[in-house]
């Protein structure tokens, strides 16, 4: 089962619905969220900037868009973004105390969309230093606790969103995801949460402060959430063109590998046990799965060449540094071919299975820590000490490959949430999507 829900605040599409038909204003839904973030947020500290009275002017643009008949999908629905989100007028400082001054002169594409589609936002949520760990901490904004356990991380980067959403502050999120920073605090708080496919939503306006928008690799900007209908909508109004529909109406006859091992890293017992328990269920109703497949691509080998990647990605966001070291253009180009070999090796893998399931991470939130350096961080394990840094070789398959994940919550130990990623073909999110929706609706039954 789930853990005990710590509020019964509408979704996103629940509170639309509201909205529409007459039963409060988008003002009204503006100012309660407000209420709850004062209410909540003190021993949290997750929505760090906060933007409320120009987001009352934009409520009441919403009604008066809704007395006219020209209201979109979202229209009055209060949400946040991620602090590294650029918004006119707004600071974006990545948490970078050199950068506290930065302030955007331009909406992101993500915000443009939403609010296009009629959200409300109120501000930003906190992050950690240069979007760059797993937990949410930085010298402008402090630290953001888990709601469920405030002596524990709510992930990171995307913690502020993750934490803000499982208090019931705000019902939709926009995150972005590098190295599990949309899945990991998904996991962590018992949200849900969408890694598209490479290349689905725009990048822009989610910059490093000051830069100009080169091409990136691997990272995604994408939606947060309480349900998987309101990802589903999010991604519609956001991606750079419509993406096919879930193939998938039910569970019946679809075919899930589970992957509850990697040769990289481990997940602990209770992790596990939930993974198999909701594919036991996902059996019941008529899904057909597997354990293994001859088709899969060298898991070990797939994490060396992301950790390599995601190093020297990460470089662009920081001082120069050892530990991101910078290589040649031949070396580079190489690393693109072998990640372009990788996505075609997946691809190949999905004739032979629909979906994929596996832990996001290896433990449920774990305990704040002050120690910066991985390498150095360790886990228990079934009460055995483990490596901390080999931990991403779960969400570094779908985000090394480029293919659409989800994070979704299935299940709980000791309190504390548990989600699964679920992973689909390049383009077919909304497939994911539905899956994860399926899974999370066994779960909790």
């Amino acid at each position: 089962m789930l853990v005990t829900p710590l509020h019964n605040e509408p979704t996103a599409l629940e509170l639309a619905a509201q909205i529409a038909a007459g039963e409060l204003s988008a003002l009204e839904a503006c100012d309660a969220a407000i209420a709850r973030i004062e209410a909540k947020d003190g021993p949290i500290n997750a929505v760090v900037v906060r933007d409320f009275e120009r987001a009352r002017d934009q409520a009441r643009a919403r009604d008066a868009a809704r007395t006219s008949g020209a209201a979109g999908p979202l229209n009055g629905v209060p949400m946040t973004v991620k602090e590294s989100y650029d918004i006119a007028a707004l600071k974006t400082t990545w948490g970078f105390n050199h950068l506290r001054n930065f302030t955007a002169d331009e909406d992101a594409h993500a915000v443009k969309r939403l609010k296009a589609a009629g959200a409300v936002i109120l501000g930003k949520t906190n992050v950690p230093v240069a979007l760059a760990d797993l937990q949410s901490v930085n010298p402008i904004y402090g630290r953001t606790n888990n709601p469920h356990d405030l002596t524990r991380v709510p992930g990171g980067s995307s913690g502020g969103g993750a934490a803000a959403l499982a208090a019931g502050m705000v019902p939709l999120e926009f995150g972005s995801d590098i190295g599990g920073s949309i899945r990991t605090p998904c996991h962590f708080c018992g949200v849900t949460g969408l890694k598209p496919t490479f290349g689905a939503i725009p990048f822009d306006g989610h910059y490093f402060p000051g830069a100009k928008g080169g091409p990136s690799v691997l990272s995604m900007t994408g939606p947060m959430a309480r349900c998987t209908d309101d990802l589903a909508l999010a991604l519609d109004l956001t991606s750079l063109i419509p993406m096919p529909r879930a193939r998938h109406s039910s569970l019946n006859g679809v075919r899930i590998l589970v992957m509850e091992d990697h040769p990289a890293t481990q997940a602990d017992s209770a992790i596990r046990a939930a993974l198999r328990a909701v594919a036991d269920k996902a059996a019941n109703a008529g899904a057909i799965l597997s354990t293994s497949s001859p088709a899969l691509p060298d898991r070990a080998l797939i994490h060396r060449d992301y950790v390599k990647m995601l190093s020297i990605a990460m470089s662009t966001r920081a001082p120069p540094d050892p530990a991101h070291p910078e290589i040649g253009v031949r070396d580079w180009f190489g690393l693109l071919d072998k990640q372009a070999d990788t996505a075609r090796l997946w691809q190949r893998a999905f004739d032979a299975v629909d979906i994929i399931i596996t832990p996001v991470f290896g433990t449920t939130a774990f305990a704040h820590t002050d120690e910066p350096d991985w390498h150095k961080r360790s886990l228990i394990i079934d009460g055995k000490e483990a490596p901390f840094v080999t931990q991403i070789a779960w969400i570094g398959m779908a985000t090394y490959g480029g293919m659409p994940s989800v994070s979704v919550p299935v299940g709980s130990h000791d309190g504390l949430p548990i989600g699964i990623q679920v992973i689909a073909p390049h383009w077919q999110d909304q497939s994911a999507i539905a899956v994860a929706g399926m899974l999370n609706a066994l779960a909790a039954g």
